[in-house]
């Protein structure tokens, strides 16, 4: 049976934490979740130990003194639970759980049905049969952010910014080795990262984007005013770093 961890980066969360929702959580035997405790001011460490007792062998912490924002959160448990060799996949959530756990079966389902496939990203589609539910303002902004998104990665990917991926673990060191430039744009790095490992061409049998059931935004993002006038600057950074070639 293959073992999948999900990371759950958590940043002052005492008051956005769905305890409930994590505690009535049973997943399957061959799923955990790994918290981490992204340098938090408030009782988010006190909250997630309370949440993991009693569940020590699917629930795992890992805690920073110091903030050192969702990327590199992310990145470092990538890393470390990686090189614990128990994990055949290895993915992250968004902790507010705009992303319904539950979804964590689908995108496993589409990861597995193809064995070339390395990675499975949520898309926020509306679309008939579906529950989302997102802000006019930033559905319409993330759309003008992913059309260039997909321009600079020469790849038609409709949402890249969604907090919910999962990927072979065998690729861990290839994408998470390295820091990341942007704090808040990791994701385009992740595809970038792909790209310039398998080519341009390859990486398209690699890729699995899957609409998601359900996606309901929580509550106001932690992303600054200051990080969303960077964004241009971000892209362009990152379009220069991976030299994205469409002949490759």
């Amino acid at each position: 049976m293959q073992e999948i961890c999900i990371i759950i980066p958590c940043y002052n969360e005492e008051k956005r934490l769905p305890i409930k929702k994590y505690e009535d959580f049973n997943g399957s035997s061959s799923i955990s979740l790994c918290f981490v405790n992204d340098g938090s001011t408030d009782n988010t460490l006190e909250i997630l130990k309370k949440l993991q007792a009693g569940k020590e062998d699917k629930f795992f912490i890992i805690d920073f003194e110091k903030n050192r924002g969702k990327a590199e959160a992310i990145r470092l448990a990538s890393l470390e639970l990686s090189n614990r060799k128990k994990f055949d996949k290895i993915g992250f959530f968004d902790a507010d759980l705009s992303t319904p756990l539950t979804e964590i079966f689908l995108l496993d389902k589409y990861l597995n049905s193809d064995p070339e496939y390395v990675l499975a990203f949520g898309s926020r589609i509306l679309r008939l049969g579906s529950t989302i539910k997102r802000n006019s303002y930033r559905h319409y902004s993330g759309r003008i952010f992913s059309t260039f998104a997909s321009i600079i990665l020469k790849l038609p990917v409709y949402d890249t910014q969604c907090g919910a991926k999962i990927l072979k673990a065998d690729l861990i060191h290839v994408i998470f080795e390295e820091k990341f430039l942007s704090r808040w744009w990791f994701d385009i790095e992740i595809f970038a990262r792909l790209i310039k490992f398998y080519g341009l061409e390859k990486v398209k049998s690699k890729l699995i984007e899957v609409p998601l059931n359900t996606w309901v935004e929580m509550g106001d993002s932690k992303i600054s005013f200051f990080s969303l006038i960077k964004i241009p600057i971000d892209l362009l950074r990152i379009k220069v770093k991976y030299k994205i070639n469409a002949k490759r």
